[in-house]
């Protein structure tokens, strides 16, 4: 049966590495966690003239410096003052040079959001008329490139890391005191440390270049990594540096005084460790919920709290899963972990879920806000995708908590066998002795004699036997290092024969292997095994999600931004539901320019009249050859809808009995043709109820 486990062990590990990778790659840069609400001007406007300054309004309040806000003319010249400063919470201006061209300008913005995440963007606008423009954006945004990506590794790593910390010694503490002696514990816990503190380092190093240019000699940027120190984000990384040198004592007495002590005086250190360990972990945990999502928004001073425990529940659990799967792996024989850690365990483990679920519950609301962001954001259904994978794992968990009964059960009978056991064989071992020993006794001497003789030497051999059998039932891997430790000395004692020696730890080696045979073999243990390490996998794939989900622009955000966004860019009417635009348009030839009014009553599903007005710079009306209309909603890719209006009196064409069929954000686009070669397409969105 164990030699069929290896091979399932590597084919789920790769295939679980597999799904790790492509979470990993389809992950991408970081998402703008503050979104662009308005502007002003707005994106495609075109102004009579230059205005003084340019505002951005965001979802919320946002850091920048003197190149976070910068405005480019046709030939991309900055044309800005470069001192950017904020006009009330979420606006942000920059004031205009004097006397600008007529032309298109290009404003770009970089700036960093207040739960640390770097927004990017551009957009265009036009003074008296479009003109061509040299300016060309870059389509990587901010926290992308090689820098971008290889701080989102720094990311996952620390998640990862603080699992395996926090995790792993939840679990020698609550469930598994004995486990602090054992070597492969040790290095996992340890392993957590060293990967939660590499990652701190490296993510603090990159965040200069990653909220700005993203460019790798940035990095050993001093001045750049002072001014990182300064902001919210830097501040978290420090402090948990500080708590981790706090963690790097915890586990020192954890594998040091702790597992030292005999079992009855580790009860009050384990009450000290467990309370200053909770301190650790709870900080550590704090210096993501204070830099992150939960510390804006909505009811932050109760999210932050509640961002903790969820964080230290999901360490919980799945670092101590992980844990008990190492053990139940890569631990010695001669300590086995047993059916009452397992057991422990379990009761922990349900206790974190029920407290996931219950944090989960807020946070999603928080972060949601309606039952349509589910499938209509990222961030929806990429919880979506968080969830089902919980109930998988719960499902598994529960086989977990079945093998583990089993094996809870089994134990006290496996006791109880050894004990027979080892009965029996003293008793073999007696009566094998005391015939041999009188069968020799009785040659030399008369059977009186014999028999005393017999007598004594048979109590003699009997108690040797039986101890030496009782010992070898009850304790198999120290009668092993007994046993090496003796061969050993009897080749020391015969000279030092390096070929005895050999054959010590040959034979013991052997007990060994043959020791993990017959633990491995109990089918209890073997289907808790596999049971874990299903979990485990599954907990890989979560954890990914997870930080993917830390990455992504919540969709109450992203909802708040569209419906901002749709806002800027139609006028509406509240008493009639109509609505008017207003575009500009210029065709490039004589007589050329104006302005076309779309008018669109009562903006509703259904039936609605379309009336359309062009008119001269000058506000007369006017007849051009052809004007052309057309509807569409690309969000559920419908369009575009043509509608060809009838030319009523000069300057005026209508259409009636116009079918919108879906609410929602619809483009209305107005193609204008002034002579035979000379025509122009313009549009605007407008909101349908």
């Amino acid at each position: 049966m164990t030699q069929t486990i290896a091979p399932r062990v590597r084919t789920l590990v790769l295939l679980l590495l597999a799904a790790a990778c492509a979470l990993l790659a389809g992950a991408g840069p970081a998402s703008a966690h503050a979104a662009l609400t308005g502007s002003d001007p707005r994106e495609g406007a075109v102004v009579d003239k230059a205005p003084a300054q340019v505002s951005l309004t965001f979802s919320e309040s946002v850091s920048m410096d003197d190149d976070s806000l910068r405005v480019l003319d046709p030939k991309g010249k900055r044309v800005d003052d470069g001192k950017p400063s904020g006009t009330g919470g979420t606006t942000y201006s920059v004031k205009l040079h004097a006397g600008l061209p007529d032309g298109t300008y290009t404003v770009t913005y970089q700036v960093v959001s207040a739960d640390s995440h770097p927004v990017s963007g551009a957009y265009t606008f036009s003074v008296g008329a479009p003109s061509e423009t040299s300016v060309t954006v870059s389509g990587q945004g901010a926290g992308g490139g090689f820098v971008g990506g290889l701080y989102g590794v720094g990311r996952y790593v620390s998640y990862a890391g603080f699992a395996v910390l926090v995790g792993g010694a939840a679990f020698v503490l609550a469930c598994w005191p004995r486990g602090s002696g054992v070597r492969v514990v040790q290095r996992f816990v340890v392993s957590g440390w060293l990967s939660l503190t590499a990652a701190t380092l490296l993510l603090l190093l990159l965040r200069g270049s990653y909220t700005g240019s993203g460019k790798v000699a940035d990095v050993f940027d001093l001045g750049l990594l002072g001014e990182v120190l300064q902001t919210k984000a830097g501040a978290a990384l420090v402090s948990r540096l500080l708590l981790l040198a706090a963690a790097a004592l915890f586990i020192a007495v954890l594998f040091g005084a702790y597992d030292k002590r005999k079992d009855e005086e580790k009860r009050d250190l384990t009450f000290g460790l467990a309370v200053g360990g909770s301190v650790v972990a709870v900080g550590l945990a704090a210096t993501w919920a204070m830099s992150e999502h939960a510390s804006v928004g909505l009811q932050a001073g109760l999210a932050m709290p509640v961002d903790v425990v969820h964080l230290i529940a999901v360490a919980t659990w799945l670092g101590g899963l992980t844990a008990l799967l190492v053990a139940l792996y890569r631990g010695p024989a001669d300590t086995p972990v047993p059916g009452l850690a397992v057991s422990r365990f379990s009761r922990v483990a349900f206790s974190s879920v029920i407290a996931l679920v219950v944090t989960g519950t807020y946070q999603s609301w928080r972060q949601l806000g309606s039952w349509t962001a589910f499938t209509d954001t990222r961030y929806g259904q990429l919880l979506l995708v968080k969830i089902g994978l919980v109930a998988v794992l719960v499902g598994v968990a529960y086989f977990s908590r079945r093998w583990t009964a089993q094996l809870a059960a089994a134990t006290p009978v496996a006791g109880a066998s050894a004990a027979r056991r080892a009965e029996k064989g003293a008793g073999k071992a007696s009566t094998k002795a005391s015939t041999k020993a009188a069968s020799k006794t009785s040659g030399n001497a008369s059977t009186k004699a014999a028999s005393k003789a017999s007598g004594n030497t048979s109590a003699n051999a009997s108690t040797k036997a039986a101890s030496k059998a009782s010992g070898n039932a009850g304790t198999e891997a120290s009668g092993n290092a007994k046993v090496a430790e003796k061969a050993s000395g009897t080749a020391k004692g015969t000279g030092g024969s390096p070929r005895a020696a050999q054959l010590a730890r040959q034979r013991a080696a052997v007990d060994a292997a043959r020791q993990k045979r017959q633990r491995d073999a109990d089918p209890n243990r073997f289907g808790l095994r596999r049971s874990v390490l299903a979990e485990a996998g599954i907990a890989v794939v979560l954890l990914v999600v997870t930080t993917v989900l830390t990455q992504t622009e919540p969709g109450r955000t992203e909802e708040e931004a569209k419906a901002a966004g749709t806002s800027s860019v139609g006028n509406s009417a509240p008493a009639t539901g109509a609505v008017t635009l207003d575009m500009p348009f210029d065709t490039g030839s004589q007589n050329g320019k104006g302005v076309v009014r779309v008018e669109l009553d009562p903006a509703r599903v259904g039936a609605n009249d379309l009336h359309l007005y062009v008119e001269r710079p000058d506000g007369t009306a006017f007849d051009i050859p052809e004007v052309k209309v057309a509807l569409t909603q690309k969000a559920k890719n419908i369009g575009p809808l043509p509608v060809a209006p009838d030319h009523i009196t000069t300057g005026h064409w209508s259409a009636s009995g116009v079918q919108i069929p879906m609410a929602g954000d619809w483009e209305v686009a107005v193609t204008v043709r002034t002579s035979d070669i000379d025509q122009v397409t313009i549009s605007k969105n407008t909101q349908i109820g």
